[in-house]
């Protein structure tokens, strides 16, 4: 059974007012693509009710269902016959999440190889050389040194370090 966490509640209703309008119709669940293809496994109703309910513990420890499957896509927002924002809760749930050095692997990674390239998925040379052979412009990319500014006042580095990297 799970414990109710009531600042967790407070913080998720203070963070997105149209929550409390929600009454769990299941429209954004049926709507939602990742929740189609995994045969419900992924709920984003389920979500959503479980962070009106303050169950920080499933949510953030157990992620259970898990807020990471989340693709943005935006559709159970624009869906929503109350106007929920659905995304804004998952990312402050993915936040918690990360806040606690339990996050996906693949964003893991990802991580490293923003504060090492600037970008998630470094272009190869073959790719490079492609594209230029093709005339295309060459792939601007920001500062290394400003995306590790905006990575240390976002403290993701520390968490990172948390994690083992």
């Amino acid at each position: 059974m799970s414990v109710v966490n009531f600042e967790f509640r407070n913080e998720v209703l203070k963070h997105n007012a149209s929550l409390s309008y929600c009454y769990q119709c299941s429209t954004c669940s049926g709507g939602c693509p990742v929740a189609l293809l995994t045969d419900g496994k992924y709920n984003p109703r389920k979500i959503i009710e479980e962070a009106i309910l303050g169950f920080q513990e499933k949510l953030v420890d157990e992620q259970d269902p898990n807020v990471w499957l989340c693709s943005t896509c935006q559709t159970c927002v624009e869906l929503c016959p109350q106007n929920v924002e659905l995304t804004e809760i998952f990312s402050l749930i993915k936040n918690r999440c990360f806040e606690n050095g339990n996050y996906p692997e693949g964003f893991f990674s990802q991580g490293q190889a923003i504060i090492e390239n600037g970008v998630a998925i470094p272009y190869s040379n073959a790719i490079l050389n492609r594209r230029k052979k093709l005339g295309l412009p060459d792939v601007k990319t920001a500062s290394v040194d400003e995306i590790r500014k905006l990575l240390k006042l976002t403290q993701f580095e520390n968490n990172i370090k948390k994690r083992g990297g």
